[in-house]
């Protein structure tokens, strides 16, 4: 069976993409630019095509065509393959996979990545062999955001922009926290809790939902008929958690609570929970942290994908408690004018109680298919950082980060690199 990929460097749809060629079957996938992901389905057997979409892309002995939820429906790739071939979006096709298998879903707007890595080491760690679809690249799986599994366990990462959760069929349900986000598709926080209730719905009747109980937006759904187990930052477990945890903040050890609730619901055992959490490194673009030399200057960098305001405040929050002493830099690019321009007070709020000694934002990243031209109009960059009105706090365009970093930033200093656009490819510059 030969199946193309749309968008296959996504960090969803190559996941999907290493499955297929896990299974035997011809895959071909196309983007518009190369990267990590792409290089590493080259290497795994994949035809992967760079440059422009074409038409030329879809031959005629394509079986199924599978496309990532960013792509436009005037792809000359998809309006083709619509006429040749079974066409499914990403989510569509993860669905279906979810049916096949005894299938955990992490969801909520943030901690997602974290929480299913998390959960995916105890489950390797209780023998139980899972197949894990994660958003972010693992040093357990030789950095790859895949693993298949022999066992009967589906662990997947299930993100909600544009609903896309709603085509699974999950037996187990994480839910981390419910906040404003996705807000180009969402109309507002109602929207939201509506959506995730529905999702919620999905559960079977023997399934269970696993549920933060210090999030009140939560608290807000889960009335549900199927089972539901709850974490809380206030059980004896947290403390432990804290001592054993390599990455730092409340909110990791939230995300650990989550997987040792999950753990339990399965049998498995706390020693081997316990164990492989301590053996947890992060995950790529999650406080990621390296020794870099600048110049003649050892610094410690910290690549974070961080990019709502709760996750500026929670990452920053942890960097300040784990280098209490030491200087931090923080790096900022805002990602999508419409995420910026929605949840601009926040943003202006974070960063003005921030406990770190400089900040400094660069221009917003640009979501292709997702802006509006009318709203990136009203917001930018230096509106943020005047309406920030710190000191601290200064706007610098992106390709002038690296001379200030090596005039700047002294030996032994502390840089994040925070964002979800391509601000985390200036680490290939030191």
């Amino acid at each position: 069976m030969k199946i193309h990929f749309i968008g296959i460097g996504g960090i969803g749809v190559s996941a999907l993409a290493q499955y297929y060629l896990e299974k035997g079957m011809e895959v071909s996938g196309s983007d518009l630019v190369s990267s990590e992901i792409t290089d590493l389905l080259k290497d795994k057997g994949a035809k992967i095509i760079i440059g422009k979409h074409q038409k030329k892309n879809i031959s005629k002995n394509i079986n199924m065509v599978i496309f990532s939820p960013a792509v436009q429906e005037n792809n000359p790739e998809l309006k083709k393959a619509r006429k040749s071939a079974k066409v499914l979006s990403y989510p569509e096709a993860l669905g279906e996979l979810t049916k096949q298998y005894f299938t955990i879903a992490v969801s909520g707007a943030h901690g997602k990545s974290t929480t299913t890595s998390m959960i995916s080491l105890v489950l390797i760690e209780a023998g139980l062999d899972p197949t894990v679809v994660v958003g972010t690249k693992l040093k357990e799986f030789n950095n790859s955001n895949f693993r298949m599994g022999n066992g009967r366990y589906l662990l997947i990462e299930a993100d909600e922009w544009n609903a896309s959760f709603l085509n699974y069929w999950p037996r187990i349900i994480v839910l981390t926290n419910i906040e404003r986000e996705h807000l180009d598709y969402y109309k507002d926080l109602n929207h939201i809790l509506k959506t995730f209730k529905e999702y919620i719905g999905h559960l079977l009747e023997e399934g269970t939902l696993v549920a933060n109980n210090d999030d009140a937006n939560i608290s807000k759904i889960k009335n549900q008929k199927s089972k539901i187990e709850n974490y809380s930052l206030k059980q004896k477990e947290a403390e432990e958690l804290r001592k054993i945890l390599r990455v730092p903040g409340e909110h990791n050890v939230s995300n650990a609570l989550a997987a040792l609730t999950v753990a339990r619901i399965l049998g498995i055992s706390d020693e081997k929970t316990f164990k492989a959490l301590s053996k947890y490194q992060g995950a790529w673009r999650r406080f990621d942290m390296s020794k870099k030399v600048i110049g003649k200057k050892e610094i410690t960098l910290i690549n974070d994908y961080g990019h709502h305001p709760t996750e500026v405040r929670v990452t920053l929050k942890a960097a300040r408690e784990k280098f209490p002493d030491k200087k931090i830099w923080c790096f900022f690019q805002p990602h999508q004018y419409q995420r910026t321009f929605n949840l601009f007070d926040d943003f202006v709020s974070v960063f003005r109680k921030a406990l770190i000694d400089q900040i400094i934002i660069t221009d917003i990243y640009s979501v292709a298919g997702r802006e509006k031209e009318a709203i990136k109009k009203k917001v930018s960059s230096q509106k943020l950082v005047k309406a920030v009105k710190k000191e601290n706090i200064i706007y610098l365009k992106k390709e002038k980060i690296i001379d200030y970093l090596i005039k700047n930033v002294k030996d032994g200093e502390i840089a994040i690199l925070m964002g979800a656009g391509d601000i985390y490819e200036l680490n290939k510059k030191f």
